[in-house]
């Protein structure tokens, strides 16, 4: 028995308890631990705990689910490596002849196992002078950066903690604001006009009282003439601050509404320009409320909150110089509470922006669970689970609720507060006021023109505290907008294009992989495909087939190695110009709501109803688009559940055909389709691989009879290359694959036999 202990000058803190109540008796007199993981999967990928450890010595393992324990000092010729795949990764101790033990975990381990190789081979190679061993530093997989203790994830790659929405967010708006600056200085220019107007009837009402009320009252009789001038004086100044505040609101209001539309556009033009990958972590609901609700909040925000914000300022700053040139003690008294609205402004708008952006977050979850449910209606009545989904959206309704409800307790004591506030400060200016007129120092006139100013100063200060909230709302939403925005696509455009308008269709793969975050997808594939050729890409699930297919249209880019198109790298070819030459058909055919003819007509918009006919032709879809009420015009449905899985696929294929492109990807096109369906899309299939480059994905091997040459892959990597005859003479991965689907033939079905030949019924 030995005390536990990490040797002193190790930056990875203590031993947890667990593992050092595991290893306490496993460990010699003096012997140190260096490093250790959790390997968490037993030989049938079960959850289970097992335990690693490499000390000074020795390496030490349970293996997971067993109780035994077993030991190999560390010295020349022993090794450790790892490998992934899908998701597993796994350790391996091999010696010069052979593999000695293997242990897997899931990838959520992967730095900690590479801080045990790390240590493994500091202890292999240790040094002779007898210093104390520290285990190096776990390394990020990407960037090779040291990871932290205790931690699993990267510094330098982990994205960085999202910081709350700050009100200096609306003035990145500015860059859409900028194409309209004439209109809004023109804007700017009538409010200030609009409110020096509305500030000029309390000004007249201290002469009106003075000259005109006051003495009528000791007996000087009343001037007609001179109530006549300053009664036009207010008519006119309230037709004119009529007139301008119009036109102000009526400019502003113009261009609020285009800064919102092109705020819309560009938002969804960048979130189309972005890669799958990023759409992969997001939920539609979310994304839909962003583009929809967000941009709406702002554009209500500019076009009537900031106006009126706006006018309270001009208001606030005008009124404050009048009342100072009448009376600047009067003026001080009527400012009084503006110290304390400030600092209570200053107080709640940090909390009521988090708990804005908070709001929005929930709302896009209620918005999500509509998004979720109302496409998929069949799948919800076919299993009856309407209870269910139901009490999903109560639940995101009451967390919506919830926060809400947080919210408002804080907005609903500050507005009441603010209003106390100005009232109290209204009661000074009274009696102040008072006192002044007993001394003599002003006039009734004068403290009647300071109250009317005072209200309108003081509904000010109380709208502009009603606007904190207001703006909140809209800096979130401007802060969701800008996250979209701000995003740069894992598919970038080149950076010097390179012009590729016709193409031969001769595809290279070089030494392709491809990771997802920690997992290695695939790695180390090479093939070249000849122009016109066919290819069959068979494995089993999670091979990398669509990985590889994904690869190949520039969905996602290799980390390693390349992938040429006539010797091209695609990344040095435009996304769209490259995309316009490869046709897509899956598994499931995503049809737009519209017609038939312009789902067909997608890819080519200007295509002449002769040419989609054409195509529909050869699709062998033109037979039942006449069938149905209005033909080529006849409406498809959301996602055009209006038409059969086998009309969908048809529809698809016709849309490929009608773009005409040089290379063809087939992705499980016939897999969800009945027999006599799928003879009917295979003719389809036969017309539109002629004289094109096609890489078909399919796990019924019988319909890749056509294929020139089969690649079978597995773990991410191709394993075997050839025609049917010469992988089934190999007795590798294909005859396996092959034999397991004979074996899963239906009882007394005919067996599905590969025919090399043309059927009589395909069509030529």
């Amino acid at each position: 028995m030995t005390d536990l202990k990490l040797p002193a000058d190790d930056p990875y803190g203590a031993i947890p308890d667990l593992i050092a109540r595991e290893l306490r008796g496993h460990l010699t007199s003096g012997e140190q631990l260096i490093a250790w993981i959790q390997p968490d999967l037993d030989e049938r990928l079960h959850y289970a705990a097992g335990l690693v450890a490499v000390t000074d010595r020795r390496l030490l393992a349970r293996a997971p689910g067993s109780s035994s324990w077993s030991d190999r000092v560390i010295g020349p010729g022993l090794s450790l490596r790892k490998r992934d795949h899908a998701g597993v990764g796994a350790l391996e101790l091999f010696d010069d002849r052979q593999r000695l033990s293997a242990w897997r975990y899931t990838l959520g381990q992967d730095a900690a196992v590479q801080r045990l190789i790390e240590a493994f081979e500091l202890v292999a190679s240790r040094p002779e002078d007898g210093r104390p061993l520290v285990a190096p530093p776990a390394r990020c997989p990407k960037c090779q950066a040291a990871i932290p203790a205790g931690s699993h994830e990267c510094l330098a790659c982990a994205p960085a903690p999202e910081a709350p929405p700050s009100t200096w967010v609306l003035l990145r708006l500015w860059r859409f604001a900028k194409p309209y600056k004439g209109q809004l200085a023109l804007g700017f220019l009538l409010t200030v006009a609009a409110t020096a107007a509305t500030l000029v009837p309390p000004y007249l009402t201290m002469p009106l009282m003075d000259k005109v009320l006051i003495p009528y009252q000791r007996g000087v009789p009343i001037e007609p003439e001179t109530v006549a001038m300053y009664l036009g004086g207010l008519l006119t100044a309230a037709l004119l601050a009529w007139g301008l505040g119009w036109a102000r609101t009526y400019v502003l209001a113009l261009v609020s509404e285009r800064i919102g539309a092109d705020l819309r556009t560009q938002t969804y033009e960048h979130l189309l320009n972005l890669s799958l990958q990023y759409f992969g972590g997001k939920r539609t609901g979310d994304l839909m409320a962003r583009i929809g609700a967000e941009t709406d909040r702002i554009c209500l925000f500019l076009s009537l909150h900031l106006l009126d914000f706006a006018t309270d300022i001009l208001m606030i700053i005008m009124t404050a110089a009048i009342l100072a040139s009448i009376d600047p003690w009067l003026a001080l008294v009527t400012l009084l509470p503006l110290p304390f609205i400030a600092w209570l402004i200053h107080t709640v708008r940090d909390k009521l922006r988090t708990g804005f952006e908070k709001v929005d977050r929930i709302w896009a979850e209620v918005t999500s669970v509509l998004a979720d449910t109302i496409p998929g209606i069949r799948v919800v009545k076919a299993f009856a689970q309407e209870q269910r989904e139901t009490e999903r959206f109560r639940e995101a309704n009451r967390h919506n609720l919830a926060v809400n409800d947080r919210v408002n307790r804080i907005w609903s004591l500050f507005t009441p507060s603010v209003t106390l506030l100005t009232e109290v400060g209204l009661l000074f200016v009274w009696g102040f006021g008072i006192w002044q007129i007993s001394r003599d120092q002003i006039t009734v006139g004068v403290l009647t023109a300071f109250l009317a100013y005072i209200s309108r100063f003081y509904l000010r200060l109380d709208s502009m505290s009603r606007i904190v909230s207001i703006t909140q709302k809209a800096a979130a939403g401007a802060k969701r907008i800008f996250d979209i925005l701000d995003h740069v696509s894992s598919v970038p455009e080149p950076a010097n294009p390179v012009n590729l308008e016709k193409i031969e269709g001769r595809i290279d793969v070089v030494g392709a992989a491809f990771r997802y975050g920690n997992r290695a997808v695939i790695r180390g594939i090479d093939l070249s495909i000849k122009p016109g050729e066919m290819i069959g890409l068979v494995g089993h699930s999670g091979s990398g087939k669509s990985t590889l297919v994904n690869l190949i249209c520039r969905f996602h880019d290799v980390s390693d190695g390349s992938i040429r198109i006539d010797g091209v790298d695609v990344r040095s070819v435009p996304v769209a110009q490259f995309r316009r030459h490869i046709g897509l058909v899956l598994q499931e055919p995503f049809l737009f709501f519209g017609t038939i003819a312009e789902n067909i007509a997608y890819g080519k918009p200007d295509a002449t109803h002769a040419e989609i006919v054409k195509a529909a032709r050869a699709a062998h879809a033109h037979d039942f688009i006449l069938r149905l009420p209005h033909g080529y015009d006849s409406l498809v449905g959301e996602r055009g559940q209006a038409l059969s899985g086998g009309e969908r696929q048809r529809i698809s294929i016709a849309r490929a055909l009608l773009i005409d492109p040089k290379i063809l990807i087939l992705d499980e096109a016939t897999s969800a389709v009945d027999t006599e369906t799928e003879k009917e899309i295979q003719k389809a299939l036969d017309n539109l691989v002629l004289g094109r480059t096609t890489i078909a994905i399919a796990h019924r091997l019988s319909t890749l009879r056509r294929a020139d040459r089969l690649v079978v892959m597995d773990r991410g990597q191709v394993v075997e290359v050839g025609d049917h005859d010469s992988l089934m003479s190999m007795e590798g991965a294909y005859f396996r694959l092959y034999q397991a689907q004979v074996r899963q033939d239906d009882d007394g079905a005919e067996p599905k036999v590969w025919r090399t030949e043309v059927d009589e019924d395909d069509g030529g």
